[in-house]
């Protein structure tokens, strides 16, 4: 996430290191693995290993070298902004959608994005009070679902509410003039 897009960011540039979670092979103290798939970067299998609840290291002193070697070498992944505008260009079309997408091309700041409890989600972080365009059909999902996702995302003029209903449908798109500051 960035605060303070620049005319140099894009997709490309915002790309981040793969992550895999981190573990260690039982009965060998010291040396701390790359998880992916059904065991470690290095070869050790699922069965053999203690998974922690941490992502791994590739600098850390204890990290497995083989590990850290090919945790390097993974291919990046998408930013934030780039995961949230493949999912957001499925919208219906509007230009609250068209402005947020041309925002998350230049880097806006996705202040909060995560999936839970549709009723606790728009209890806590919908605002609708804050929201001047699309209100209705946004607010109104959270009372069709159980569990839906929710982004904020912040442009140079707009704070925009993004739902992401776990049913399929769309995303739907809400937006208000940004405060100051």
């Amino acid at each position: 996430m960035i605060h303070d897009p620049d005319d140099n960011w894009s997709f490309a540039t915002a790309r981040e290191p793969a992550r895999f979670g981190a573990g260690k092979g039982n009965g060998v103290p010291g040396v701390e693995h790359a998880m992916a798939g059904n065991g470690t970067l290095c070869g050790i299998p699922e069965d053999q290993v203690t998974r922690y609840r941490h992502l791994f290291e590739p600098r850390r002193r204890r990290a497995c070298p083989p590990c850290r070697q090919q945790a390097d070498a993974a291919p990046t992944q998408p930013s934030t902004q780039e995961r949230l505008h493949c999912l957001v260009k499925d919208a219906a079309l509007s230009e609250a959608r068209d402005d947020l997408l041309a925002a998350l091309v230049k880097g806006a700041r996705v202040a909060l994005w995560l999936r839970g409890p549709a009723a606790d989600l728009a209890r806590h972080y919908a605002r609708p009070e804050a929201l001047t365009e699309g209100v209705g059909p946004a607010t109104e999902a959270f009372g069709t679902a159980t569990t839906i996702g929710l982004a904020r995302v912040e442009s140079r003029s707009w704070s925009f509410l993004v739902v992401l209903p776990q049913d399929g449908s769309r995303p739907l798109i809400a937006r208000g003039p940004r405060e100051p500051g």
